[in-house]
């Protein structure tokens, strides 16, 4: 009797089913368990904005000693700050997170400095800093700042027409000073006419775009500076003529270029990428997605830069001199030597055809052991503008160009990208269309299928 309900076909089921559901239970306690014990994710959107920068894992994998990030907040919301301390906590092991209540426990609050809470504090052996936000830009900013500390100071030559720093207009770049904040970077402007050298503070300086002529004192101290160990970030753009104002020719400035292997050609590059239409774009901005392998763009394959404005450049390494190259225009880029008129002759035989280079990394050799002079220079200026800066890799470029001249390679990378706006931007012509198709069009279809299936079947 046994042996028969054993061998009937319910019995079968039922065996054959509580096999299935042990097995599909067994399978789920596992893959919890893993998941909870080795959580990963997958990040879906365009530019990674769920996932942790390339720069922050740098600085983490570089890290000597351990990091300690204490999150204040009320034990009710520590949920607030876990998702992006939990990214942290899993790039390494030398990362510990700590979640303080500070009112349970005032006392560390008080010691840490911590006036609000959603707060948090990074510290790297006995420095500690406090977060600015609770963001990558924020906790990793506390990083460096720890490890890098604050003497760094970039100093922005002013007094011949240059971009500003505390400008937040077109063309203004306090965008690019926001960025070297971020990378914990002081920056301050100076002028040489006065002095006719630059300060003992300044890490590096940057000549951004002068529109009238350095004076010869002024590019001494310059020339001075660099040849002696300093770094230099040189923007300058074509010497045009058009409208109300020109830009000077910069001739003492090009000649210290020259003797550094470096020519300023006087052009302006015109680019005819169809890429740049996509982006909106005239032929007046240079689209570059061709990079050499130095440092500073090394990183940057997959990603495009836009120059407006911009000259060319040839250079040669000489005796002292090493000088590499950064990136080129497309093959369907040209430049002109007209820069006094608006009207460009695409089929001019003068022209001179692309690619071309638009920026070089150079370094002197002054006969001191680690005491190289740097040197970037890029035949553009307003591509680091407010206007610009947030085109695609234009931000990195800039804040790689000074991370290799203070000799911070470790922190070149690709950062964080800000939230794309993706919406659709319509006219009422075109808002009117859809409206009319999703209301009335499509439901109206629907409605009459369904009538014609009824007919049919009736």
């Amino acid at each position: 009797m046994a042996s028969q309900w054993l061998k009937a076909r319910q019995t079968k089921y039922a065996a054959y089913a509580t096999t299935y559901i042990l097995v599909v239970l067994a399978v789920v306690v596992v893959a919890n368990y893993l998941a909870n014990r080795y959580s990963k994710s997958y990040d879906a959107t365009a530019n990674k904005r769920y996932s942790l920068s390339q720069e922050t894992k740098k600085i983490v994998d570089g890290l000597k000693e351990p990091a300690t990030i204490t999150y204040f907040n009320a034990s009710t919301r520590f949920t607030e700050g876990k998702d992006i301390l939990d990214e942290y906590k899993a790039l390494s092991s030398k990362i510990q997170v700590k979640y303080v209540d500070p009112i349970k426990e005032p006392m560390l609050a008080r010691q840490a400095g911590i006036r609000n809470e959603g707060t948090a504090t990074v510290q790297v052996g006995d420095h500690t800093e406090i977060a600015s936000d609770m963001t990558e830009e924020g906790l990793t900013g506390a990083l460096i700042r720890d490890i890098k500390g604050n003497t760094r100071t970039v100093c922005f030559i002013t007094g011949s027409g240059e971009h500003q720093i505390d400008e937040s207009s077109r063309d203004g770049e306090s965008r690019f000073k926001d960025l070297l904040d971020r990378d914990s970077y002081q920056t301050k402007s100076i002028s040489l006419v006065a002095t006719a050298s630059v300060p003992a503070e300044c890490t590096a300086i940057v000549i951004d775009g002068p529109t009238r002529n350095y004076e010869q004192p002024e590019v001494d101290a310059i020339r001075t500076y660099v040849e002696n160990g300093g770094r230099a970030l040189l923007m300058l753009d074509p010497p045009l003529n058009v409208g109300p104002s020109s830009i000077g020719d910069n001739d003492a400035l090009l000649s210290v270029l020259q003797s550094w292997g470096v020519t300023m050609d006087k052009d302006l590059v015109l680019d005819l990428n169809p890429i740049g239409q996509l982006y909106g774009f005239g032929g007046q901005v240079a689209l570059v997605n061709s990079y050499g392998t130095q440092p500073i763009v090394a990183d940057m394959k997959t990603t495009y830069t836009g120059f407006p404005l911009a000259r060319s450049l040839s250079f040669k390494s000489t005796d002292k001199v090493s000088v590499e190259k950064l990136f080129d225009t497309s093959d369907s880029s040209f430049a002109t030597t007209n820069l006094s008129s608006p009207k460009i002759n695409v089929k001019d035989p003068n022209n001179k055809r692309g690619p071309l280079t638009l920026g070089v990394a150079g370094t002197y050799n002054t006969g001191k052991s680690g005491s190289e002079g740097r040197f970037v220079a890029i035949g553009s200026s307003a591509w680091a503008s407010n206007s610009f800066i947030s085109f695609n890799g234009n931000g990195d470029l800039a804040t790689n160009a000074i991370n290799w001249l203070t000799s911070d390679e470790d922190l070149i990378s690709i950062r964080p990208k800000a939230p794309e706006d993706r919406r659709i931007t319509m006219t009422s012509a075109q808002l009117n269309m859809v409206r009319l198709i999703s209301q009335f069009v499509l439901p109206l279809i629907v409605i009459a299928g369904g009538i014609f299936v009824w007919w049919k079947r009736r």
